[in-house]
């Protein structure tokens, strides 16, 4: 008798060994589906931060793009620093600054400590 045709509980043993393997591949199949049905869900999850994050993203670019606005920035610098445009008397030509750039250390005045 070889092992092909010998049998166990009636059956032939390769039917029996073919049964198993067969079980075997349906659980891992069943295992690999359920596994990859959880990381789907965990990718869902995500992409949805990602969208959130993105969204959050183009309101902080709109609001800075609100508080960058030059007459924005003019209206503030008049109303609490006393900024304004310089008058024209103010300005100078590059032939009336000084040729030697050469700045003095401050020497800070008062009790040294």
């Amino acid at each position: 008798m070889n092992v092909i045709t010998r049998r166990f509980w009636g059956f032939r043993v390769l039917d029996v060994a073919a049964l198993g393997l067969l079980i075997l591949v349906i659980l891992w199949v069943y295992l690999a589906k359920t596994i990859a049905g959880g990381e789907r869900s965990q990718i869902a999850s995500v992409e949805r931060q990602i969208s959130e994050q993105q969204d959050r993203i183009r309101l902080l670019q709109a609001e800075v793009a609100h508080l960058e606005r030059p007459d924005r920035l003019e209206h503030l610098s008049i109303s609490y620093l006393n900024l304004g445009p310089i008058q024209a008397s103010r300005e100078t030509t590059p032939e009336d600054l000084p040729r030697d750039l050469t700045i003095a250390p401050v020497v800070p005045k008062g009790p040294a400590l």
